[in-house]
């Protein structure tokens, strides 16, 4: 550990402050890729593991797969003066203080979530993420989250997801309507008891833990807990069986023979699930942060709602730059264009250079991006538990 906090501590010397990170690549063997992450063709069929799926970012997260490197969705540090492979896992553990600041390292563990880019070229099974509650039985996190749709991209064949289920399923306390398909599991007809939302460009949606979900085919950059738990509800997808192991996944061994495939419906925010006004309590257009305003560049708020994580997506026009100061720690993704970032160079689509970690020190001090292309050049900001603690947050919509 000494030895890669002395890495480390040279990357950040040569970096002024930032961690050059390389893309995690991630698989799924339950449902096609989407192809639209900008590898290789070839590259996206990884025998038996199945598909790349879903790149993640600057992640502390070990990808939850039955098959799969050790590694799986872990991010590495990139141009470190070292032979020494070295995981931002491994590095955050040994040098927490250099990376997330001397006062948040000592309430905060890590990062404390995990954000991705999932591409599928099906809808992903109707699911949940179990609530802290159920997921410390296993040892595991909760699993908050929330969508952005990023534009000018193909939304793929179902651009829309189901979210919770009809309201009066909960009003008569009807819970039992999806038990058979849980115990026949042979296809498909339990999304009948649920409603389809738009995945509409430019905006996205916050979801938490414990509401049932089957996400469609829009390319989605999220921001979530840091956890990978989950039981899939839905027995065929995209024209096949997946396994029931997937139901029954972060679920102890004793809760699931003495209660067999009702102990999901348990763990279910059934209040939540029948919300009559989902969207209005979920929806997340962007909002406009009047703060920032320069006259080189604009940021919105893209992920709110909750003091867990939060992100911004930043517009900088082309030839001019844009200073940034923020509260904490976080790591950015470049989405389009090309620039420098606090003399970083940086490129949408070029995987040496289109993913940085900006350490607590570094980011609360005024940093210049520069836009040196002919496009807007367009960077997602991702940040962890408690570092925007005044981030917007949705007013509860009721009748």
């Amino acid at each position: 550990m000494t030895d890669i906090r002395e890495i480390v501590e040279k990357a950040l010397e040569k970096g002024n402050g930032i961690l050059n990170l390389k893309p995690a690549w991630v698989a799924r063997d339950f449902l096609p890729p989407g192809r639209r992450l900008g590898l290789p063709e070839k590259d996206y069929d990884v025998g038996e593991r199945g598909f790349i799926c879903e790149r993640w970012l600057a992640s502390v997260t070990k990808a939850d797969n039955a098959t799969g490197p050790e590694d799986e969705g872990l991010s590495y540090l990139a141009n470190i003066d070292s032979k020494q492979e070295v995981t931002l896992k491994s590095a955050v553990d040994a040098a927490g203080d250099l990376i997330m600041g001397k006062e948040y390292s000592k309430t905060h563990k890590g990062l404390g979530r995990l954000a991705k880019i999932y591409d599928f070229g099906a809808r992903i099974p109707y699911h949940i993420h179990q609530m802290e509650k159920d997921a410390k039985l296993v040892g595991r996190n909760s699993k908050d989250e929330a969508y952005y749709f990023p534009e000018d991209v193909d939304t793929g064949p179902h651009p829309e997801t189901f979210f919770g289920v009809h309201p009066y399923i909960v009003d008569e306390k009807k819970y039992d309507i999806l038990l058979p398909y849980l115990v026949e599991w042979k296809d498909d007809m339990i999304l009948q008891h649920s409603r389809a939302y738009l995945n509409v460009p430019g905006e996205g949606f916050f979801l938490p833990s414990g509401v049932l979900h089957a996400p469609g085919t829009a390319l989605t950059i999220e921001l979530q807990e840091d956890s990978d738990v989950f039981a899939m509800l839905q027995a065929l997808n995209a024209g096949k069986i997946i396994s029931k192991e997937l139901l029954f996944k972060d679920v102890r061994k004793e809760d699931r023979e003495k209660l067999g495939e009702r102990v999901i419906l348990n763990q279910l925010d059934w209040p939540a699930n029948g919300d009559p006004f989902f969207y209005e309590n979920h929806h997340l257009p962007n909002i406009f942060i009047e703060e920032t305003r320069q006259d080189g560049g604009v940021e919105h708020w893209i992920y709110y709602n909750t003091t867990k994580f939060s992100g911004k997506r930043l517009v900088v026009k082309p030839g001019q730059s844009f200073t940034s100061k923020e509260n904490g720690v976080y790591n950015i993704l470049v989405w389009r264009g090309k620039g420098t970032y606090d003399g970083h160079k940086i490129e949408a689509g070029n995987f040496q250079c289109d993913e940085l970690l900006i350490s607590h020190d570094r980011a609360v001090k005024p940093l210049t991006v520069k836009n040196e292309g002919k496009t807007d050049l367009l960077i997602i900001k991702f940040f962890g538990p408690d570092i925007n603690t005044d981030v917007p947050k949705i007013k509860p919509y009721k009748r």
